[in-house]
């Protein structure tokens, strides 16, 4: 029997919740690190992109030709003048193709001869004289080239007397002289016509000049070309 008046005893209301212990804050994640095989794997993908590209390219360059380029061709005059332009020319040179390799000349007797003075033979500029690197003028034979050089003369003479023959050198290098003699030859000729011949090598500079030297050109016979002849060659 409950009494009246008693009271009702409290109630107390148990939060749940509290009763658990509160959450853990959620951890922080770690950095992955990339591996060698993954580096490795990311350049074999990037090679093989870049030949597919150059692929694509070189396949449209195959059907998508670009339009061909004009280019001038020179003319064959240009290229056989160029081509002369490599070689050294001759200073005369008309009865071979080919020019020599070192200076020379020879030169012969001819009715156009003009003699420059009574005792300097002359020789004829239009009887194919041979001239290379060497050039003639006044009798003379002018060298454009230093070097030792073998040189030469025959003249033929139509009188029995005492007849002289000589080449002579005409240069900068030696002052005081005019000419220099470089061969000679005297002889009394016995019977008509009669020669001489004259050879030997020497050493000359740029611009020097030789030439040949008689005692009277009137003595000299000019029956044929070849029988008076001049000349010199470098070896």
């Amino acid at each position: 029997m409950t009494q009246e008046g008693l009271k009702c005893p409290t109630v107390f209301t148990v939060d749940s919740y509290h009763t658990a212990p509160p959450p853990l804050p959620p951890r922080p994640g770690r950095k992955r690190h990339i591996g060698t095989t993954q580096v490795l794997l990311f350049l074999l993908v990037s090679v093989a992109l870049s030949g597919m590209v150059i692929e694509a390219w070189l396949i449209y360059r195959l059907y998508h030709p670009s339009p061909p380029t004009e280019i001038a061709l020179p003319s064959a005059a240009k290229l056989i003048n160029e081509a002369s332009a490599l070689r050294p020319l001759p200073t005369k040179w008309p009865r071979l193709v080919e020019a020599p390799s070192k200076p020379l000349a020879h030169l012969t007797d001819g009715l156009d001869a003009t003699a420059p003075a009574k005792d300097i033979m002359a020789w004829s500029e239009i009887a194919d004289p041979l001239l290379y690197k060497v050039s003639y003028k006044d009798g003379s034979l002018i060298f454009h080239e230093n070097g030792y050089y073998f040189i030469y003369s025959k003249v033929t003479f139509n009188v029995d007397i005492l007849v002289r023959h000589s080449i002579e050198l005409k240069t900068k290098y030696y002052l005081g002289k005019k000419t220099i003699t470089l061969l000679k030859s005297m002889q009394t000729t016995v019977s008509r016509p009669s020669n001489s011949f004259l050879a030997g090598v020497f050493h000359f500079y740029k611009d020097d000049a030789i030439f040949v030297k008689v005692g009277d050109t009137s003595h000299v016979a000019h029956h044929d070309p070849t029988e008076n002849v001049f000349g010199a060659y470098m070896i």
